[in-house]
C-alpha cells in the first residue's frame, strides 16, 4: 500500500487517503506451541483518546511473547480471542489524534503496544498510545529500530534507573548476549561501570566489543568461582538453568543488589536474598516513550548499537518462535511486516 504525503498545499485543504478496513495479521486462537500462531485478515484497530495509528513495518520478537503464546506471561490478561502478539515495531503514523500532535501522519516512529490491551504488533497496523513512542533513529532501518523497544527499555530501566550505573561499580550481567543482556552491557559500561558478563564461547569475543571488561564462558566456568564480589547482579535467566539466580548471590558484596527480570523464573529469590543480607527486585518494563528517545538518541551517536540475529516475514511467526525458544538468539529477532 503506497502512502503519499498529507500535507496540503498553502491555502488548500488535502485530505489524507482512506485507511483499509482490513489487514494482514498472525493471530492466536489459543495458547498452544508455536504452530498454533496463523496469518489472518482482521479489522484495523481503531485509535481513542491520545493513541495514534502506526502502519507497521517491522516488529520484533520477545521471549515473553512466546511465554504468552504458551499459555504463561500475561496470556492471563487475554480476554477475547483470537488475539495478536507483539510489543515492539518500528512503522509510520498513518493518524494522529489532533493536528498539531508531535507524532503527525508520515512520522517514522519505534515503541511499544500495551499488549493485551490492545491488539499487538504482528499485524500490518496497531494502535499505539502517544507516551509510548519516539521517533525513529535515522541511523537505523525499520528492522533494526523494531528490535529495540522492549529490550532496551528493560536494560535501561535496570541499569540506569534501578541499578544506578556509575563508575567504579562492579556489575555481573548473566545473559549478557541476549536482547535485553546486550543493551545492559552497553549502558553499563556507558555509565562507567565494570562490566562482567556471561555467555557461550561464540560470543564472548562480541561482549567485549560491547563494553564488558570480563567475560564467562558459563560451559566451562562457574561464575561464582572466577568472579570477585561485585555491587550488582542483573539476572536475565533466573533458576530455570543450573541454579543461576541462585549462585549469584555468592558473587554478591553484602548489602549488594540482585535484580531479577525473568517472570516466574526463581519466585523465591526475595527470601534467598533476604536471607543473606542482599537487597532484590524484579524489574517490569516501562513502555516510557521519553526515556525511548534517548535511547535512540545513544542509538544514532554511535554510543550504543542493536544487534538483529534474524528477520523473518510476518507469515513465518512460527518459525521466528521456535527459533527464539532455542534459547542461543545474539540479539534480537525481528518480523519483516512490510515495505517501508
Amino acid at each position: 500500500m503506497r502512502f503519499r504525503s498529507t500535507r496540503p498545499e498553502a491555502g488548500v485543504h488535502t485530505p489524507p487517503p482512506p485507511l483499509p478496513e482490513t489487514m494482514r495479521a498472525v493471530v492466536l486462537d489459543a495458547p498452544g506451541d508455536a504452530d498454533a500462531l496463523h496469518g489472518a485478515i482482521v479489522p484495523v484497530p481503531a485509535p481513542i483518546m491520545s493513541e495514534v495509528l502506526v502502519r507497521i513495518v517491522a516488529a520484533g520478537i520477545n521471549p515473553i511473547d512466546a511465554k504468552t503464546r504458551a499459555g504463561r506471561g500475561v496470556a492471563g490478561a487475554i480476554t477475547a480471542w483470537p488475539a495478536t502478539l507483539g510489543y515492539d515495531f518500528s512503522g509510520i503514523v498513518v493518524a494522529a489524534p489532533y493536528e498539531s500532535h508531535p507524532f503527525p501522519p508520515g512520522t517514522e516512529v519505534f515503541g511499544m503496544t500495551p499488549t493485551p490491551r490492545t491488539p499487538g504488533t504482528y499485524a500490518e497496523y496497531a494502535v499505539v498510545p502517544s507516551l509510548s513512542i519516539a521517533r525513529k533513529p535515522t541511523s537505523l532501518s525499520h528492522v533494526e529500530a523494531a528490535g529495540v523497544p522492549l529490550a532496551a527499555l528493560t536494560a535501561w530501566g535496570v541499569v540506569v534507573e534501578t541499578a544506578l550505573a556509575h563508575e567504579g561499580q562492579r556489575i555481573l550481567i548473566h545473559a549478557g548476549s541476549g536482547g535485553v543482556g546486550h543493551f545492559a552491557v552497553q549502558f553499563a559500561a556507558y555509565f562507567g561501570a565494570h562490566v562482567i558478563a556471561t555467555g557461550s564461547p561464540r560470543n564472548l569475543d562480541w561482549l567485549r566489543e560491547l563494553g564488558a571488561a570480563q567475560v564467562v564462558d558459563y560451559t566451562t566456568e562457574r561464575f561464582e568461582e572466577v568472579v570477585a564480589p561485585v555491587d550488582v547482579v542483573v539476572d536475565l535467566i533466573g533458576n530455570v538453568a543450573d541454579d543461576t539466580g541462585t549462585r549469584s548471590l555468592d558473587v554478591l558484596r553484602p548489602g549488594g543488589l540482585l535484580i531479577e527480570v525473568p517472570t516466574g523464573a526463581w519466585p523465591e529469590f526475595r527470601e534467598a536474598a533476604s536471607a543473606r543480607g542482599i537487597r532484590s527486585t524484579a524489574y517490569k518494563v516501562v513502555p516510557d516513550g521519553g526515556a525511548l528517545a534517548t535511547v535512540g538518541r545513544l542509538l544514532d551517536s554511535g554510543a550504543v548499537r542493536v544487534f538483529v540475529d534474524r528477520v523473518f516475514d510476518l507469515d513465518e511467526a512460527a518459525s521466528a518462535h521456535r527459533e527464539l525458544e532455542k534459547g542461543h538468539t545474539r540479539g534480537k529477532i525481528v518480523l519483516r511486516v512490510s515495505d517501508d
